[in-house]
């Protein structure tokens, strides 16, 4: 299977939703929407914002390995 490494995370707090490239050598645990300036963090007992609030889990979750 062929990772993906572009993801649509939506904000929490107003529904903006913007395509990024997610890091392949680090987690990342902050994302501040561009619309709100909400700074989202990961869901307890997820690795990272992709996992919590992207459409694509990060590429070491999609690699059946652990995350960080």
């Amino acid at each position: 299977m062929e990772i993906q490494l572009k993801s649509e995370i939506t904000c929490t707090s107003c529904g903006y939703k913007k395509v990024e490239e997610m890091p392949t050598n680090a987690c990342q645990f902050f994302y501040e929407c561009n619309n709100c300036k909400t700074v989202l963090k990961p869901k307890e007992g997820d690795c990272c914002v992709y996992c919590s609030y992207g459409t694509v889990p990060c590429p070491p979750i999609q690699n059946n390995k652990s995350c960080c």
